[in-house]
């Protein structure tokens, strides 16, 4: 059985590897909670994205694998043409479901689970993207109390994304990419890790 601690789900798209590269870098080398990460990715397509957001952190950046446990200081990334889910002994597991909004892996599908199983610990944060993926996701989010962030439209390569979620009430906070690494550090360091 794993442990509840807090944790934050990042969901992006279109231009995110650049938005996703800011909030990596603000957050920095001591930040302790896990974070997951679904980058809308194309199939059967080497995209080598384990390694490059390597580049952008000095936490541990690992491709997520079935049954992996979440561990501190790491981001895990949703691999090509699987959701990542997150189950409700805190581990994670692959689907190969259908696609949702069009994606696999699909933000709302990590969102979802991810707020079922941490609830009021989860922070959901939606960059930059060109569809409505991770609105209904954010919205589970809030049902379960956790904390909802989007990425300023003005500042998104392709605002269609974090606009839709603004659009539809489910955001709590809505910053630019710089602004969400000093918050997700501001909290992390005043309200401490497990949750009991």
């Amino acid at each position: 059985m794993g442990t509840r601690s807090r944790v934050v789900v990042i969901g992006t798209s279109w231009g995110g590897l650049a938005a996703l590269r800011v909030v990596l870098q603000v957050v920095g080398p001591d930040f302790a909670w896990p974070i997951l990460v679904v980058q809308h990715r194309a199939p059967g397509k080497r995209d080598h994205l384990t390694a490059l957001v390597q580049e952008m952190t000095p936490l541990n950046v690992v491709e997520a694998a079935d049954k992996m446990m979440i561990k501190p200081r790491t981001v895990y990334l949703a691999p090509a043409n699987y959701h990542l889910l997150v189950e409700r002994d805190f581990s994670l597991s692959l689907s190969i479901d259908e696609k949702v909004n069009y994606s696999r892996p699909a933000i709302d599908v990590l969102f979802e689970t991810a707020a079922e199983a941490y609830r009021s610990a989860l922070i959901a944060v939606l960059l930059t993207g060109a569809s409505n993926d991770g609105t209904n996701g954010l919205r589970v989010v809030q049902a379960f109390g956790g904390l909802t962030i989007a990425q300023s439209p003005q500042t998104a390569e392709v605002a269609l994304m974090p606009q839709s979620a603004i659009e539809a009430g489910v955001v709590d906070f809505v910053f630019d990419l710089e602004e969400i690494g000093e918050y997700l550090t501001h909290v992390a360091k005043n309200v401490g890790g497990l949750i009991l």
